[in-house]
């Protein structure tokens, strides 16, 4: 099995031990991503600028595999609170519109109280077919 890591540079993913996506036999699977800016390590208090940065961190991680946006097929939505989906659907519209993946959507604690949203990705890597 082929395997590479990709890194987006956030000091999380050496400090907890983990990759942003493991590329592996034609897949790109792109870690629980969150909306903090990894440039400045800043993160907005609104859920919609969350998932919007969210959405940038994970097409830099598909790019950086050899994918893009259109070629996901799976997405796991992850918020702390359920009111908060609402206001990202504009958001979740404008990057996965196209592809239309299978999507779930879970309620769930996350790492730090200032996040609202993570977003996990699966993608198939363009064949050229």
């Amino acid at each position: 099995m082929s395997r590479r890591l990709i890194s987006s540079g956030s000091p999380f993913e050496a400090e907890i031990g983990y990759s942003r996506a493991v590329v592996a036999d034609g897949w790109v699977f792109v870690a629980g991503t969150t909306g903090f800016d990894y440039a400045t390590m800043e993160i907005s208090q609104e859920v919609a600028a969350q998932a919007e940065q969210t959405f940038r961190n994970i097409d830099a991680a598909l790019r950086q595999a050899g994918a893009t946006m259109a070629d996901v097929v799976r997405v796991h939505y992850i918020l702390p609170d359920a009111a908060f989906w609402e206001a990202c659907w504009p958001v979740t519209r404008t990057w996965l519109g196209e592809a239309r993946p299978a999507a779930t959507m879970i309620v769930a604690g996350l790492q730090d109280p200032r996040m609202k949203i993570e977003i996990e990705v699966t993608a198939r890597l363009p064949t050229g077919d």
